[in-house]
């Protein structure tokens, strides 16, 4: 069972990961979107999306750096575990909160207001659920793990990480995960699946964020002069700066 659970499953969702990427950009390219419902609410939207956008940015900053950073590299530039885990304590509660009152706010205003609510697919309804479940786990993990635990906290970086870590080198340890207390294992198992329904969901915009207007060309905006003759010149490319009267 063992074996089933921390190789077996991962490894397949994974793949449908992989592979359900791309069938998804090939064969359905004009639905790749987020299919934005702005235009018929605006008010919840604007408090909803950046609670959690930013929020997630926080969770999976703080997922990044705890499975994938061994804890010999914290330890070798005398960060301690006291340190390390009430950073991510505080950190994680913050964008965990953020997160989940965020979501909160976009499943409310998706199922009162009908318009946004007759564009959710059956994909999206269940996706949102086991979104919300993945956070909430990982919140429970960050409390009981951390603060309420009996006999001391679980170093999920002796066991999970690594686990992790050897997950994507491909010689994954399933007795680590094995170890680890329900809550670690839930929240695994709740992420997998998240993870396979990932290409087939709106979640598939996360790859499509557009990153190129960071080192775009200005677009420049002016004035035509009431003074020139219509058809006098070519009109100028977006990215060409424009001339400077001397």
């Amino acid at each position: 069972m063992s074996t089933f659970l921390w190789v077996i499953v991962p490894y397949i969702c994974l793949a449908i990961f992989v592979v359900g990427h791309w069938w998804r950009y090939k064969y359905d390219k004009f639905g790749w979107t987020t299919r934005s419902s702005q235009l018929y609410e605006s008010n919840l939207l604007r408090w909803g999306s950046p609670l959690f956008h930013f929020g997630m940015a926080g969770v999976v900053g703080g997922h990044i750096i705890g499975l994938l950073v061994p804890k010999s590299w914290t330890d070798a530039i005398g960060i301690s575990d006291h340190l390390y885990h009430l950073v991510a304590v505080v950190g994680g509660l913050i964008a965990g909160i953020m997160a989940l009152v965020g979501l909160a706010i976009l499943i409310y205003r998706r199922r009162t207001t009908g318009p946004v609510f007759s564009a959710t697919t059956t994909n999206d309804k269940v996706m949102y659920v086991f979104l919300a479940a993945a956070i909430a786990l990982g919140m429970w993990n960050t409390i009981a793990g951390s603060i309420f635990t009996v006999g001391g906290e679980y170093n999920y970086r002796e066991g999970v990480s690594v686990w992790y870590r050897s997950f994507l080198a491909f010689q994954p340890d399933a007795s680590l995960m094995a170890q680890a207390p329900i809550g670690f294992k839930l929240h695994a198992l709740v992420a997998f699946i998240l993870f396979a329904m990932w290409p087939f969901t709106r979640l598939v915009h996360v790859f499509s964020a557009p990153i190129q207007y960071l080192w775009r060309p200005y677009v420049v905006y002016r004035s035509r002069d009431p003074k020139a003759k219509l058809g006098t010149r070519a009109p100028a490319r977006a990215w060409e700066r424009p001339e400077l009267k001397k």
